[in-house]
């Protein structure tokens, strides 16, 4: 109960907190305080504001709908979810999802340097007579934007999306956003990455691998040319975002040396780049044994707070993660942003639509997406050990850990069921059932394969079925079917007693999928017991530890 007392405070402090920060955001728009409401005008940056922040929270929440649906059947939902199915059959198609998630990674800095543009107070912006102690906490530290963006444009539709992936994605605004994503890596901005990529692989002595056909030669040509272009682009901008740095001609608080603002640009990068690459790594090596991830004592002691106390610390991970990368986003936003005074020159002695061009911020979004994000997740993917074994991983997992257990962003949870209320979500198990029942009917989920967006469905010819190499164990399938029984007769008893049709028709569905599971595990029990009378026929060894013991 005290636990769930604290977890409750924290909550409702983190909701107190929101709402501050909201009411200080609305109120430095009014005053024409913040960067595009000075410039243009406050209903434009209230505009602005709002439209990236929700279509941020829709780049955020697709993207767990689009990694977390490949290994389900798509005709489970084809009749439930039409549009989800139709977003699914093309985005998962050849290595499209890839092609998604790197485009998604360019939405998601773009529209946080728009909500800074809009949002994020000028130099000695004074609101709402705040104390001098609380304005430097929620303004020139940029507080209240982080909590804002975080709560309600990350976080909250990231844990609904993560349960309700189908609902979720079930959205022609959905269907736009994987269009728009897409249509960016089509664009060839980001194909540095692709040469990255080859590095990288290179490096760690692993093809890159593909589900398409090899290109022909006039697909090689506009493939390699728009590495060209990208990497002629990024050239570019960085060429812009330092020009300006050193001549002082950007958004940089005033009064910070221009050494000190190049260290601090490329310093901040480094660490959104760790964080990127920690979420990779820590993942990749979720899989493998733990004498195996337990290279070295900064390996340890990261995977003792990751792994232990029944795992709790890679969700603790995962949303502590998220405020750090944030903050860093909205600092290097304001690092990299051009902004000239009336008087002063252009930069690098542009024309002035160049110059507006330079001052949105795309160029610090792009290099930040290319060399601060997508190049960190292909070296971590590739060496995951490394990764975890030094000391700045260990050391920025505990901030991470510290940050989460403030709860200084419970409120996104609050905000999750609100949102789940209105939208009328449901849990995804309610369409397609659980994995294990979705396997009962024959239809079980696609493991996943090596590289990002692969999956692949089936035991290869020549190969043992997994399940043969444990020992056969009656008493197991017995434990299963008595489980399964109880579920079933807990199921019955329910639908006697409810009257909501929809719940009866769900729960009756759901007894189906249980009957049909038991009968899997009958099916399961026959074969595994011929199996075993083959192998003491044949005199066959099992391969594990236990008999060799």
């Amino acid at each position: 109960m005290a636990v769930q007392g604290l977890e409750l405070l924290k909550m409702v402090v983190s909701c107190g907190l929101l709402i501050f920060s909201l009411i200080v955001v609305h109120a430095l728009i009014i005053d024409e305080q913040t960067n595009l409401s000075e410039n243009v005008h406050p209903a434009l940056a209230a505009v602005a504001l709002w439209g990236a922040l929700l279509w941020l929270s829709m780049v955020e929440g697709s993207q767990a709908s689009m990694v977390g649906l490949p290994p389900v059947d798509r005709e489970l939902y084809r009749e439930s979810h039409p549009i989800a199915y139709k977003i699914c059959e093309r985005g998962h198609k050849g290595d499209n999802l890839d092609r998604y998630l790197m485009g998604r990674q360019f939405m998601v800095l773009a529209l946080v340097f728009v909500i800074n543009m809009s949002g994020a107070p000028i130099a000695d912006a004074d609101v709402l007579n705040l104390p001098t102690p609380l304005a430097n906490c929620f303004l020139k530290s940029g507080l209240a934007m982080i909590l804002f963006t975080c709560m309600i444009g990350q976080l909250n539709t990231q844990v609904n999306a993560s349960h309700c992936m189908l609902d979720y994605l079930n959205d022609h605004f959905a269907t736009f956003t994987v269009w728009v994503a897409m249509g960016i890596e089509a664009s060839g901005l980001l194909h540095a990455s692709y040469l990255i990529q080859m590095i990288v692989a290179k490096l760690a002595g692993k093809p890159v691998e593909s589900n398409e056909e090899p290109r022909d030669a006039f697909g090689n040509i506009c493939y390699w040319g728009k590495i060209v272009f990208s990497c002629a682009f990024l050239i570019f901008a960085f060429t812009v975002t330092l020009s300006a740095l050193f001549d002082g001609k950007t958004t940089m608080w005033e009064g910070v040396p221009t050494v000190i603002a190049v260290i601090f640009f490329f310093g901040l990068m480094s660490v959104v780049g760790m964080l990127e690459g920690m979420q990779i790594a820590f993942f990749a090596v979720a899989k493998i044994t733990e004498e195996e991830r337990n290279a070295n004592v900064w390996a340890k002691w990261a995977c003792e707070l990751l792994f232990g106390n029944g795992g709790r610390g890679l969700p603790g991970f995962m949303i502590g993660r998220q405020l750090c990368v944030v903050s860093c986003f909205f600092v290097i936003a304001r690092v990299t942003t051009v902004d000239i005074e009336d008087d002063e020159d252009n930069v690098l002695g542009v024309g002035d639509g160049a110059q507006k061009f330079f001052e949105t911020g795309l160029l610090g979004a792009l290099i930040t997406t290319i060399v601060a994000s997508i190049a960190w997740q292909l070296v971590a993917g590739a060496f995951p050990l490394t990764f975890l074994g030094n000391p700045i991983t260990y050391g920025l997992l505990r901030i991470c850990l510290f940050l989460e257990a403030t709860g200084i962003c419970s409120g996104a949870w609050a905000l999750a069921a609100l949102h789940k209320s209105i939208a009328g979500f449901q849990k995804d198990e309610v369409y397609i059932g659980t994995a294990e029942e979705r396997a009962a009917l024959g239809r079980g989920d696609k493991s996943g394969a090596d590289g990002a967006g692969h999956v692949t469905g089936f035991v290869p010819a020549g190969q043992e079925n997994p399940l043969y190499k444990e020992k056969y164990n009656p008493s197991s399938y017995s434990e299963q079917r008595a489980m399964t029984l109880t579920k079933i007769a807990k199921m019955r008893a329910e639908i006697k007693e409810t009257e909501d049709g929809d719940h009866k028709e769900s729960l009756e569905t759901h007894l189906k999928l249980e009957i049909e599971h038991l009968k899997t595990i009958n099916t399961q029990q026959e074969e595994h017991e011929a199996h075993e009378q083959e192998r003491l026929g044949t005199g066959k060894e099992y391969d594990t530890e236990q008999d060799e013991a």
